[in-house]
């Protein structure tokens, strides 16, 4: 066994909070510093022709960069780890591994952004997608087609919260030869590792809860071997998609602290759906903490918590939007996973690309308001937006 695989089986003995801190490239060996270096630089020398350095130039590959990409393997369990520079980069350089006539069975209510790549970018390049509802694996295999090459997972889905049976999905795609890829921006490695109930590949938009603070633009992907890193490596380097050196060192930094953000996070959200369920005046909730969801027992045998993310129906979009003007505390604004809360509006937001009926059919009404709980006081938030839904 080399010495880096023996330093990677140490490193996963460590607990999470620990990995979070001590991944390997928390220290500079060169200089002793406690911060990994940032290597602003675009070319390196090569000192002997004969023998070229280890990064030559840094689309292919970039010290700073290749810090974090190893800190998401080992977080994720994954063989490799690849940075680029926004989650629809990650997504869009994963789906590229299929080719001409493929075609990909998706969660219904994927992200609007991922919808829209596959149903206005990919398609013209006659790649193929069936939108389905995972939370029933019938449907699953329905879908299968002689072309069929993947399944694309998000759970919980965004913004409804529903939850797929990972293993089982995998479980049956593997019968088929299919790859398997997930979104797992919600949960993060802390509540959810995906790779371990047999996904190929995890996808991040890192700039929600990994990144933690609202100012980083990042994805990242983790391959479960080898072979499908190979292959994420030659499109990451072919397309150029990859994630600046300044951005990748804020992202290491944001993820330091991400099992505290979490934690103090989801112990909000769970007091803020608790809440929400107990009002008469609003026609939903989803969250998946709570005892009536539908996924929840699903979801507890693949995941250690329920996350930061409540979203909410209020019954009307004329409701929604003069709830959206009328708080004070969270951010009203795209993205989520923040220090802050955010509250989001997916018919006008993350969603604003799937048509207003494609909308409904998934859930997505006109009065459901997304809130991703951050880190001020639960009480002043509820305060907040209760005042915010007090009727004129």
């Amino acid at each position: 066994m080399s010495d880096n695989n023996v330093n990677k089986d140490k490193k996963n003995n460590l607990k999470f909070a620990t990995r979070l801190l001590h991944f390997g490239s928390e220290i500079d060996k060169a200089t002793g510093a406690s911060s990994v270096p940032i290597y602003q630089a675009s070319t390196f020398h090569h000192e002997d022709i004969h023998n070229p350095p280890l990064h030559d130039y840094s689309r292919s590959g970039n010290p700073t960069r290749q810090a974090l990409e190893d800190y998401i393997a080992l977080l994720e369990g994954g063989e490799r780890g690849f940075a680029y520079a926004s989650g629809m980069a990650a997504i869009s350089s994963t789906f590229l591994m299929l080719s001409s006539g493929d075609h990909v069975i998706v969660t219904e209510d994927v992200y609007g952004g991922t919808y829209r790549l596959l149903t206005l970018i990919l398609n013209r390049l006659n790649i193929e997608s069936t939108f389905v509802d995972m939370t029933d694996l019938e449907q699953v295999k329905a879908a299968l087609q002689p072309n069929t090459k993947a399944v694309y997972m998000e759970t919980p889905s965004n913004p409804t919260l529903k939850i797929t049976d990972v293993a089982a999905v995998c479980e049956w795609a593997k019968s088929h030869e299919l790859l398997t890829i997930l979104d797992n921006t919600f949960m993060t490695p802390y509540y959810q590792r995906p790779i371990e109930q047999g996904v190929d590949i995890v996808l991040h938009s890192a700039t929600k809860f990994l990144g933690g603070h609202s100012d980083v633009l990042a994805g990242l992907a983790v391959a479960r071997t080898a072979e499908i890193g190979k292959q994420l490596k030659m499109l990451q380097n072919g397309l150029g998609t990859v994630l600046a050196p300044q951005e990748s060192w804020l992202l290491m930094r944001g993820m330091k602290t991400l099992e505290a953000r979490m934690a103090h996070s989801e112990i909000s959200a769970a007091k803020l759906a608790a809440w929400l369920d107990a009002r008469s005046d609003i026609t939903a909730v989803f969250y998946p903490g709570l005892a009536n969801h539908p996924g929840r027992e699903i979801h507890e045998s693949q995941s250690s918590g329920y996350g930061a993310v409540v979203s909410f129906d209020v019954g009307s979009g004329e409701r929604a939007k003069r709830v959206l003007n009328k708080v004070t505390l969270p951010l009203v604004a795209v993205s989520l996973g923040a220090v802050e809360s955010i509250l989001s509006y997916p018919a006008l937001m993350s969603h604003a690309a799937m048509p207003a009926e494609v909308r409904a059919a998934r859930g997505i009404t006109d009065g459901l308001l997304r809130f991703s709980v951050g880190l001020e006081s639960i009480e002043d938030l509820i305060v907040d937006l209760e005042q915010a839904l007090a009727e004129e």
